[in-house]
């Protein structure tokens, strides 16, 4: 359980709030440019420091936890590979970042390559794959890191419909024990992905309802923002 209690965030002439519980699961969150969706995450992750309120996970205040130490992992859009680095390298820096792996460690990796379709490609460099195979190494170094709290900020936006389905199924088929809240702009990947959804909207961030019901009878601000 996620739990935001009286978090108000106020940067610049920008303000959050979110008075909210999450259950595990997976949560997409969506909401017009500017509202506050990768501002909500940043705050989750420990990038930024709530002006008042207090964040929970499971039981446990993390308000003023440092991001390091904080359950969490974030996967971005630009997916953050080492160009330099073999593909199991740059996931080895999940679990060690001197690279220092153990032969344990080596076989996590092999099957986090296995588990995301990538065998055997563990050699070559960032730059010799796909974007969907890159996207594919960037999952399986969160998943490796194995935190039960996984932040999507639109991780698979550069990729073409199909290829992103198929990679937002993946996700569903193999993040089962991990909560999940990943930023969308597009309200077919919270259908695919996220059985609830959190709107954000003019700095506030609604308690979750289910996906379809939301997108189904949008409130006037996400029906204006949807088209």
């Amino acid at each position: 359980m996620l739990e935001f209690q009286g978090i108000v965030l106020r940067q610049d002439d920008f303000t959050l709030a979110a008075d909210l519980s999450l259950p595990q699961g997976r949560h997409a969150v969506i909401g017009a440019s500017g509202s506050g969706k990768s501002t909500l995450l940043s705050l989750v992750a420990g990038f930024l420091a709530p002006t008042q309120g207090r964040l929970i996970w499971d039981g446990q205040d993390i308000t003023d936890l440092a991001p390091g130490r904080r359950p969490v992992s974030i996967l971005f859009q630009h997916h953050n590979l080492f160009p330099h680095l073999s593909v199991t390298q740059n996931m080895g820096m999940g679990l060690r970042p001197d690279l220092r792996l153990d032969r344990a460690q080596r076989v996590q990796v092999a099957q986090a390559l296995d588990q995301v379709g990538l065998t055997g490609m563990g050699e070559r460099r960032p730059g010799a794959l796909s974007g969907g195979q890159q996207s594919r190494v960037a999952l399986a170094r969160v998943l490796l890191r194995a935190r039960p709290l996984l932040l999507l900020d639109e991780p698979f936006a550069a990729l073409g419909p199909a290829l992103k389905s198929e990679m937002l199924a993946l996700l569903a088929q193999i993040a089962t024990d991990t909560t999940v809240l990943m930023v969308t702009h597009d309200p077919t990947d919270a259908r695919i992905f996220a059985p609830d959804t959190l709107l954000v909207e003019d700095g506030r961030v609604h308690p979750p309802r289910p996906t379809g019901a939301l997108l189904d009878d949008p409130p006037p601000g996400l029906r204006a923002y949807l088209g």
